[in-house]
């Protein structure tokens, strides 16, 4: 499978500021590669480079084999962006924000009609088809900012934040979109600061941090690397007093504990360990389990790692 972005040594300079560190990755065609990274880490400029926002200082970046600075138009013909404020025409009804933005990408007035309709149904905007943007929620002006970057079908979208501040409903149906993209062979570009959605979408995750990536890989993979964070999560019949806090604190394996609504969850890097003790607890404090459950390390596990890892190393040095 060839590469649809090619980046190489990539880098920024804003006066004597290094934010973006000769970065060097590739997003194979039809990937939804996530690029996540702390607040001020590199990801935006990272991204306003890959769409020609921002010139590099340094190095290259290439999209279906061309370079972002030298074909820069040949470039945006055939990338969506979705930047992370909803960018629609306030005076604008949903349908005319969509021909509008056919007719700047040149299409024909039967092609650009054909592709209104076809987005309106996609995203379920046919109730909202003759609001103006400045009529629409939060959520509905972001499903039409990502319908205009999806109207000339572009190879390669750029996500900035796609689902922030949206419903539960809205968020799915984005998800279901892009996951349809991967499926037709779009190559999806998502920055997010939501590591489920990440998890959910991504087929490979970079974490970049102070201008570097610090990891690339498939979230499974990546997981592995915060084995010590798993956990197990028990609700009990009736609340624990102070002895019994300290007791199930002090049960073998377990690292920490913390008390989430009605729930304990208990940090360890060996579930079975603590299974293996925690009936006896609730045998000798007299409780019964409401609910057990285990889980393993999440995203948002790994992206603490990481990225605690990297500032502790930052400051020894």
């Amino acid at each position: 499978m060839s590469a649809s972005i090619e980046v190489k040594g990539l880098t920024k300079y804003f006066g004597q500021l290094l934010a973006v560190d000769h970065v060097s990755f590739e997003v194979e065609a039809g990937e939804i590669f996530g690029f996540l990274g702390p607040n001020g880490a590199g990801k935006t400029t990272t991204l306003r480079m890959l769409t020609d926002l921002t010139r590099p200082s340094e190095g290259s970046a290439k999209i279906l084999g061309m370079d972002t600075v030298k074909d820069s138009l040949s470039v945006k013909a055939v990338i969506g962006i979705v930047p992370e404020a909803s960018n629609v025409f306030l005076e604008l009804t949903t349908e005319g924000n969509l021909t509008f933005t056919g007719a700047l990408y040149g299409l024909r007035k039967k092609v650009r009609n054909e592709r209104t309709d076809e987005l309106i149904s996609l995203f379920d905007l046919e109730p909202h088809r003759a609001k103006k943007g400045m009529e629409l929620s939060l959520g509905l002006r972001r499903r039409l900012t990502i319908a205009m970057s999806l109207m000339h079908n572009p190879q390669v979208v750029f996500l900035d934040e796609p689902t922030s501040g949206l419903d539960v409903e809205s968020s799915r149906l984005i998800r279901e979109v892009f996951n349809d993209l991967h499926r037709k062979g779009v190559t999806t570009f998502l920055t997010t600061h939501n590591m489920e959605e990440a998890n959910q979408l991504s087929h490979r995750v970079a974490v970049i941090n102070d201008g570097r990536i610090i990891a690339i890989d498939t979230p499974e993979l990546l997981k592995q690397a915060a084995s010590e964070s798993q956990s197990l999560e028990v609700a009990f019949d009736k609340d624990l007093d102070e002895t019994g806090e300290k007791d199930l604190a002090a049960l073998p394996c377990v690292g920490d504990v913390r008390l989430l609504g009605d729930k304990y969850h208990l940090v360890t890097s060996d579930p079975p360990c603590v299974l293996d003790s925690l009936y006896p607890f609730m045998a000798a404090h007299g409780l019964k389990p409401v609910s057990i459950n285990t889980f393993g390390p999440s995203l948002e596990d790994v992206f603490v790692k990481l990225t605690a890892g990297r500032e502790e190393v930052a400051r020894d040095e």
